[in-house]
């Protein structure tokens, strides 16, 4: 029986899920279809279990994916299974856009969405055929770097087959005996905003699944003890459709609670919340991104700060949580729109928040504005993960962009604004800001060089340079197989 290994690389640096890690789908529904079709299948989601490079190498196939800010782990771990001489195809949202660089690590890349186009290699694979007629690949041949078209998007989600996470024991996390299982509904986002590469990986039309077949999986996991956390990356894009799932939920009386991810819009529809909050949503992942308007219409975002502040205190009077999350670094932000976005934050009545630095992914409207004007300062993928200043901020050094999401991080959750919680209640925020001062000061030391490096960066100490800092990828050779 031939066998196929899927890996997920581990995240390089800590953020703010850094303890609490689900896995992507991505990895799991392709490695159900491969076992449909007979393989022998694992796949190893590298932040739950390390990778043991000796048990795997009878592996016939290795499928790796990525993000931009695993890409470097992923290339080293790419290597050492070619030095075995096992085959490797790559895929994923950083590597849909830069498939030539993938190929200096990987065999083979599929670009876009990966379930039809893998099928169809497989196909070729096991006819020991041409590759010239597969959808979605790139791949090398007689020293001549070959992209094949892309297919169209999958338009009936139904045919996709429900994730099997038997596929990686111990991959759902668990916290306070409860489990997290991640379920996606839908892809595409109709919006398109321009730091974001989630329109140019999967489109901007809104696909989603038919009702029936997301309750057949909910009621795998319709128990107390599980949490859903649904992946969407815009749950309610389409309130029809919203409503219709939440009423067949509530109708279901499922006893799990869950999360996803929303626009601030969702307040423009009162009884869209209400029936959320009877589903049994707990909290929403808001983008809130910034406080500042010109900023907002920069990014092609939207919305209003009054809809934001409207939409914070509508939900949580419904009493579902907010994870609120901003961005700074757009060319409209300076010292002040931090300041502002700071107050806002404290003065509204958020759960939990994040501030991130604008980071310009591969595939981003803003990536491709960035490199043209040449402002990308650090050319270490792992370093791109919204929570490290890479490129050369308009109104900002580098190392004041940088120590405003450290500090902003630090007011928010400063023991005297955790005090004030305990006494409105908010012993959930509270919890939150504990973990979070931790991590703070965690990521602080951990990146000690990084901030440094910052330092000497700035205008005052150096003329502008362009740096390649670039920490090692080190594989546990501990876990490597003798040297052949």
């Amino acid at each position: 029986m031939p066998r196929m290994v899927f890996i997920e690389p581990k995240s390089p640096n800590l953020h703010i899920f850094s303890q609490f890690v689900l896995p992507r789908l991505g990895t799991f529904i392709l490695g159900t279809l491969m076992r449909q079709r007979g393989w022998d299948v694992e796949v190893v989601v590298e932040q739950a279990r390390p990778i043991d490079f000796r048990r795997l190498s009878d592996a016939d196939l290795v499928g790796i994916s990525t993000i931009t800010s695993t890409a470097p782990r992923a290339y080293a771990i790419a290597d050492r299974f070619r030095q075995l001489g096992i085959p490797v195809i790559m895929g994923g949202p950083h590597v849909t856009f830069l498939a030539d660089e993938a190929l200096e690590h990987a065999d083979y890349v599929i670009r876009g969405e990966g379930e039809r186009a893998l099928m169809a290699f497989i196909d070729v694979w096991e006819q020991g055929a041409d590759f010239s007629g597969v959808p979605n690949l790139s791949y090398r041949q007689g020293g001549e770097t070959i992209h094949l078209p892309l297919m169209p998007y999958v338009e009936n989600l139904d045919e996709l087959p429900f994730p099997d996470f038997s596929l990686a024991p111990g991959s759902i996390p668990r916290l306070a005996r409860r489990r997290f299982i991640p379920v996606q509904t839908s892809r595409g986002c109709p919006y398109n905003c321009s730091f974001c590469s989630v329109t140019g990986m999967f489109g901007r039309r809104y696909r989603f699944r038919s009702t029936e077949n997301i309750l057949s999986e909910l009621r795998r996991y319709d128990h107390h003890s599980n949490f859903i956390f649904f992946y969407d990356d815009h749950f309610t894009a389409n309130p029809r459709r919203a409503k219709e799932l939440l009423r067949a939920m509530i109708a279901e009386r499922f006893k799990f609670r869950w999360s996803t991810q929303v626009r601030v819009d969702i307040a423009r529809d009162p009884e869209l919340v209400q029936l959320m909050k009877k589903a049994g949503c707990h909290t929403l992942f808001i983008g809130l991104e910034s406080v500042n308007p010109e900023s907002l219409k920069a990014m092609k975002k939207q919305q209003t700060v009054d809809e934001i502040d409207y939409a914070i205190r509508l939900l949580r009077r419904n009493r579902i949580h907010i994870h609120g999350m901003f961005v700074y670094g757009f060319d409209q932000d300076d010292r002040e729109t931090v300041r502002e976005t700071i107050r806002f934050a404290r003065k509204v009545p958020l759960t939990s928040t994040q501030f991130m630095i604008l980071t310009p992914l591969p595939g981003s409207e803003f990536y491709r504005k960035i490199a043209e004007e040449n402002r990308i300062l650090f050319h270490d993928w792992s370093l791109f993960d919204a929570h490290h200043a890479v490129f050369k901020p308009k109104s900002f050094t580098l190392a004041d962009l940088q120590w405003a999401q450290i500090r902003s991080h630090a007011k928010f959750y400063s023991i005297p604004q955790s005090i004030k919680k305990v006494f409105q209640g908010r012993w959930l925020d509270c919890s939150v800001a504990v973990y979070a001062r931790r991590l703070n000061r965690f990521w602080k030391r951990q990146n000690r060089l990084f901030l440094k490096v910052l330092d000497l960066l700035r205008p005052q100490r150096t003329a502008e340079i362009t740096v390649n800092y670039r920490e090692p990828v080190r594989l546990d050779d501990t876990m490597l197989p003798p040297a052949s």
